[in-house]
């Protein structure tokens, strides 16, 4: 059965923080708010939490996962990024965006698009998803929580616990949380390519 922390929107407790990270450092699978709509996480080095996402999503392996970095360093490290796809990048971060970019060799093969080596990146603002990366010392591997046959993403903690109390290991209550998702733009061609339009503004893209 999953834990449920209830954590402060804006101050989140460092202890919970600390245990969240215990249990995504030991494989866990977190169903999390973030500055978009709740998401499923845990962190890139254990290889059998991607087959766990694939089946509460049920989806195959060329969907793309995103990565959750800290900051645009950190973006740097795991993606191959121009100098034209930095200025952008340091534009809208952190905010409400997914960026599909070739990943670096830093990442697992098994995290990425099998064909096009691509995977999603992006820098959150929730207080608990920044506090959690900072304790990780990581990135986290992450996906929305949108369950097959669902139109929009889970956003009430109730709900979530009654439909993947089994398939989970935490659920993180952190304030109201949307369903509006990330706008997701691919970057990885050196061009401008809209995926979704979603929460983030298109205002700096040149659509």
């Amino acid at each position: 059965m999953a834990q449920l922390f209830q954590l402060h929107p804006e101050h989140p407790q460092p202890r919970l923080i600390k245990q969240a990270a215990e249990i995504a450092r030991s494989g866990g699978l977190i169903a999390m708010p973030t500055d978009a709509a709740y998401s499923l996480a845990g962190v890139t080095g254990y290889a059998p939490l991607l087959d766990r996402i694939r089946r509460i999503r049920d989806v195959d392996d060329r969907h793309h996962f995103t990565l959750m970095c800290r900051d645009l360093s950190e973006i740097a490290t795991y993606a191959r990024v121009d100098n034209s796809q930095y200025r952008l990048l340091k534009a809208i971060t952190p905010g409400a965006y997914t960026l599909i970019l070739q990943g670096s060799k830093e990442l697992p093969r098994r995290v990425l698009h099998p064909k096009r080596k691509t995977i999603g990146l992006r820098v959150p603002s929730h207080p608990f998803v920044l506090a959690l990366l900072a304790e990780l010392n990581e990135p986290l591997l992450t996906s929305t929580l949108i369950l097959p046959g669902d139109e929009m993403p889970l956003s009430d903690v109730d709900s979530i616990r009654a439909r993947l109390e089994k398939q989970i290991d935490l659920v993180i209550d952190a304030g109201a949380c949307g369903t509006e998702m990330t706008t997701v733009v691919n970057l990885s061609d050196g061009q401008q390519e809209l995926i979704r339009a979603g929460k983030g503004s298109l205002a700096p893209f040149s659509f």
